[in-house]
């Protein structure tokens, strides 16, 4: 493992109960998320692919059981071993595993969809082609990916200072053009995206991404 994978997965270890208590009954509170996470739902229930949905960079595990009560069967994933261990003790009827977003432990075309969730904006440049890349290989074709991200110009900032627990790590926010074209580039077709303006003066704006696997 690189250094900077490290330094975000010792980092992430350390958030973990921290992101308990501070996204507790977020997804409850937005009805945007939670609308483009049921436009997700509908279209790959629709599709007829199979339920089984890949939670790439699952965190706490918090959008489990919001997958799992419109008919999906998620599987979660995260580089944190501290954030596989609190998704499995709060969310026990799932599966978690402990996984680099560039090494997914899903066969090829197994996935009738995949869900990145603010999860894509730790991808250094030379990352991207990769990752990108691999969550193409996992989701069968015709088969959806959604994601969240914060916008932004691409550059590198360093995160986690704001929290208070003395860790840092590397963050992009990136363009919605920048999302768009990665994703064409690994072989998916645009179907929705969508941005909503920074709630907060120092915040950024968020983006959504829609995609099918061609």
């Amino acid at each position: 493992m690189d250094a900077k994978t490290d330094e975000l997965r010792a980092a992430h270890d350390v958030l973990a109960a921290f992101y308990v208590e501070y996204l507790d009954g977020a997804l409850e509170k937005d009805p945007i998320d939670r609308a483009v996470l049921d436009l997700f739902s509908e279209l790959t229930i629709a599709a007829d692919l199979g339920r089984e949905v890949g939670d790439v960079g699952c965190g706490t595990g918090r959008l489990a059981p919001y997958l799992a009560a419109r008919g999906l069967s998620p599987h979660g994933t995260d580089l944190s071993p501290e954030m596989v261990r609190v998704a499995r003790r709060d969310h026990p009827g799932f599966s978690f595993d402990e996984a680099d977003l560039r090494d997914l432990p899903f066969a090829d075309a197994s996935l009738a969809g995949v869900v990145c969730w603010f999860s894509l904006l730790f991808l250094a440049p030379d990352a991207r082609p990769v990752a990108f890349a691999e969550l193409a290989r996992v989701v069968k074709p015709g088969g959806y990916l959604v994601a969240a991200y914060k916008i932004g110009d691409g550059e590198l900032r360093r995160a986690g200072r704001t929290v208070g627990l003395g860790v840092e790590f590397d963050a992009y926010r990136l363009s919605p053009e920048e999302m768009r074209d990665r994703f064409a580039e690994a072989g998916f077709g645009m179907v929705f995206w969508a941005g909503r303006p920074a709630e907060v003066d120092d915040g950024p704006p968020l983006g959504y991404l829609l995609v099918r696997r061609r």
